[in-house]
Formats: structure tokens, sequence, C-alpha cells
């Protein structure tokens, strides 16, 4: 396909040549006996000429806005198309493309309770889910305007998380939020584990610290892990 500009270029020529065409066959006719004569046409067609010059660029920057506008028309029903594919989640229980079973609780507004093998994340994301077949997949909205799958299961994000903190995780201590991480483009979703850790201070003095990691909920692996600052004056126990 030959762009839009080349083409106006071609015809930008073409009319320059046809005027000159023109010009030519008229000077062959001897049509104008005298100067005055000739002075007028040759004064009309630079006029003529200057003026197709000038407005050239303006019918170039429509067409190429003509061009942008028909692109972002494509691409908004591409997007439209996406949409279309996807539902929001919905209460029940579902199997990903791993065939994991996944319970998901919907609440008001956009919080998300989503459980696999007795461990659960909440979450106020935007969920929506792709069904193929008998399976699931999983895709939150992110803050850039891009779609994160969430191919990694609570259950696996809190095993990953405990064991880099080397912490365990019960119920009156520990939280785990499905939430949104970074900025720009290295926006993601992530798993946010919070639990505490029996310490000792200078190894005498008894202190429960708050410890944390962020898991990628898209590819499982360690983002961030978090300890208070005087973490290094203290000996920890699971």
């Amino acid at each position: 396909m030959i762009p839009q500009d080349v083409l106006l270029r071609f015809t930008q020529f073409k009319y320059f040549f046809s005027l000159l065409k023109l010009f030519l066959l008229k000077i062959a006719e001897r049509r104008f006996t005298n100067k005055t004569n000739m002075k007028s046409l040759t004064i009309a067609l630079i006029a003529v000429m200057t003026l197709s010059l000038l407005a050239m660029p303006l019918v170039m920057a429509v067409g190429q806005q003509a061009g942008v506008n028909s692109g972002l028309s494509t691409q908004n029903q591409g997007t439209e198309t996406s949409l279309q594919n996807q539902a929001q989640v919905q209460s029940g229980t579902y199997a990903n493309e791993n065939g994991q079973q996944m319970q998901i609780q919907a609440g008001e507004g956009n919080q998300v309770r989503l459980q696999s093998e007795g461990v659960e994340a909440n979450s106020n994301m935007i969920m929506t889910r792709e069904q193929a077949q008998d399976k699931t997949k999983l895709m939150v909205h992110l803050s850039n305007g891009m779609n994160s799958e969430v191919k990694i299961m609570p259950n696996t994000a809190s095993e990953t998380a405990l064991a880099r903190l080397g912490a365990k995780c019960e119920d009156r201590n520990c939280t785990i939020e499905l939430k949104e991480v970074g900025t720009g483009n290295q926006t993601r979703a992530a798993y946010e584990i919070k639990t505490q850790k029996q310490s000792k201070i200078l190894g005498l003095f008894q202190a429960k610290m708050q410890v944390q990691a962020q898991v990628d909920a898209e590819n499982g692996e360690v983002i961030q892990t978090k300890k208070p600052w005087w973490a290094f004056l203290a000996t920890e126990s699971a």
C-alpha cells in the first residue's frame, strides 16, 4: 500500500506539470500576440503554482489527521471487541489455566476475595475474567491503562513470601492483599503479605517485628521485602 504522503506529493507534481504543459501549449498556439498578454499569463501561472504549493501542506495535514482518526477508530474497535470477551468477576468456584481451583467472592464495588487451598487475599482492583472452555483467566486493570493477568494464586504467593521472610502466617496477625504496586511502565499487580515475627532486640528485649513482602501476581517473583529499621539489632524467630 502506497503511503498517503507519497500520493499527495505525486498529486502535487502532477498538478504542477499540468499547469506547465498548459502554459507551453498556449505559447505554441501563439494566441498571445503581445508581451502584455504573455506577461499576464506568466503572472497568473506563478500565482496558481504558489497557491498550490502553499495549500498542499494543509491538504497533507488533513489527510494525516484522517489517517490518525481512522487508526484510533480501529484501535477503539479492537478494545471494544477485547472487552466483550471479558466479564466482571462473579462469586463462584473456577479453575485457572493450570487446573488449580479458586474461589471468588465478589463484594460491593470492586471488592473481591480470592481464595485458593484455604488461603485468601482481598483486593479492590477492577477484576475481570476470560472464559476458555472450562478454564478461567483472571485479569486486573492497572492505572496505566494496561491489564495484568493473575496467574499466581494466594497460597503460592503466601508460601513464597513467608519462605523469603522466614515467618509464619497465622489468621490473627497475617494479611494478604492483591494490589497495584509500582509506577509508569513498572506498574504491576502484586500480593502484599504482612505478618509478625517474634524477635529480641540486642538479645534481651522481646519485640514483635512487622514484616512484609510483595510477590508479583503474574510470575510469582518476590518484588521486595520490608522490615523495621532496627531489624539489624534483633534476632528473629518465626
